[in-house]
């Protein structure tokens, strides 16, 4: 009998990410075939993302594309799983009853059941790698306890729940096996972990028995809640040399009134003291942070307190969204006092302050030699990252495959050893030699 040949197109955050690996894996241990395109295969499952309104338009598009090509007979199944199918099961099968089936989060049994095979509960951790196999995230806990009035999370994911340590520290052996050098710490709120299952917030003990585990050389911390950022976890992250001197702290805005309305848990005074605490305690911390523009009760006042703090406080990589009203959080009735266009504005502002911010801070790493890991290589250049830089979100720095970027007297001496002794996954050493707004550029040492 012929295997069934599986698409899957995974959309949204990292967190969906690792679950679309998970049943990947367990595909392939069903002796399913996984493909590349939807060109080939027989059935496409898409795990959507049902977060900010964006988001949730995307999953719809792409749930539409999959149906028409069932309609024209090029595929014969279309599957719909994650955060959007969680939230809005009913109202999907009622809009596109051409979907063969809605599943929610982690519905993994459930959806081997609808294929035919069945779970493998031992290896429910294991996971094929959809993507760069030396950078790969490590998802330490499931949903989130925080009472933000913006957030669906919670509605969708659920309280928050910690994946046990011994169970992490397996999962990353494995994944070092596989070839990984990165791990990328991820979870609705990281710095919960432990809180439920240890009845304390022990993360900086997970990042250091996670930096044991051989083969791993960079540990980077996302999602990061600063209402309850540990003290140990900043000596940690200052003296463990594996765990890169970066933190995704997500503040979402600076303005008392904003924060308060939010429901953060968090004061303007209190953030501050927390930012130079980090950057007293880790020298060259990097910080990378997301903020909420136009929020209901964001005043010109409020909006103009925070683009006086990003100026101010100057950091290394800021994110900006337009505040996008969800069903049935806390925020969803209040009116929103600010049209579409005024929001966008204000995003554009707040993004040209940060422009010059970065390229400030990277122009200054100019003539410096900074260790690097590569994530791609392609005829002109090779693309790699600093340890203040996360894939996906963050620049990149640019090596150029060209004589003038090599100390060489011989092009083809250059072209063999970027050929054959550089691959994805090794760290090397750079001379930075350029920069702008979002990335570095450099040559070989």
């Amino acid at each position: 009998m012929r295997k069934l040949k599986i698409f899957i197109i995974t959309l949204g955050c990292s967190k969906n990410t690792v679950d679309s690996e998970r049943l990947m894996n367990q595909l392939e241990i069903n002796n399913f075939r996984l493909c590349d395109s939807a060109d080939n295969a027989d059935i496409v499952i898409i795990n959507t993302c049902g977060f900010i309104e964006d988001a949730k338009k995307e999953s719809i598009d792409t749930i539409m594309e999959a149906v028409q090509l069932k309609n024209l007979g090029k595929i014969k199944k279309v599957i719909v799983i994650g955060c959007l199918s969680e939230r809005y099961k009913k109202d999907l099968e009622t809009e596109i009853p051409e979907v063969d089936n809605y599943f929610g989060v982690e519905k993994y049994e459930e959806i081997l059941e609808e294929l035919g095979g069945t779970l493998k509960y031992e290896l429910i951790g294991e996971r094929k790698l959809s993507a760069s196999p030396h950078s790969v995230y490590l998802k330490i806990s499931e949903g989130c306890d925080n009472p933000c009035s913006f957030c669906a999370i919670p509605l969708i994911r659920g309280g928050h729940k910690s994946k046990p340590m011994e169970e992490l520290i397996n999962e990353a052996k494995s994944l070092a096996e596989k070839g990984a050098k990165e791990l990328i710490i991820i979870g609705q709120d990281t710095t919960d972990y432990g809180i439920d299952l240890y009845k304390k917030r022990n993360l900086a003990e997970l990042l250091h028995k996670l930096s044991s585990v051989e083969g791993i050389e960079w540990i980077r911390l996302m999602y990061a809640y600063p209402s309850h950022f540990p003290d140990d976890l900043i000596k940690e992250i200052a003296s463990n040399e594996k765990i890169c001197k970066y933190i995704d702290i997500p503040l979402q805005h600076i303005s008392d009134n904003v924060l308060k309305s939010m429901r953060r848990g968090i004061t303007k005074r209190r953030t501050i003291e927390l930012i130079n605490k980090l950057r007293k305690h880790i020298p060259d911390i990097v910080l990378r942070t997301t903020l909420i523009v136009g929020f209901p009760n964001e005043s010109e006042d409020d909006f103009n307190e925070l683009v006086e703090f990003i100026s101010e406080f100057k950091f290394e990589r800021v994110g900006v969204f337009t505040y996008s009203p969800e069903e049935d959080t806390l925020a969803f009735g209040v009116p929103d006092r600010l049209s579409k266009k005024e929001k966008d504005g204000r995003k554009r502002k707040l993004m040209k302050v940060q422009s010059k911010i970065s390229a400030e801070i990277l122009n200054n790493k100019i003539g410096k030699q900074i260790k690097v890991i590569v994530d791609t290589i392609d005829s002109s250049a090779i693309y790699c990252r600093t340890q203040g830089d996360a894939p996906e979100v963050d620049g990149e720095v640019i090596v150029e495959r060209t004589k003038e970027n090599y100390d060489s007297k011989s092009q083809d001496r250059i072209h063999r050893k970027t050929d054959f002794n550089i691959t994805a996954g090794n760290f090397l050493i750079v001379e930075i030699t350029d920069s702008d707004e979002h990335d570095l550029f450099a040559k070989l040492i």
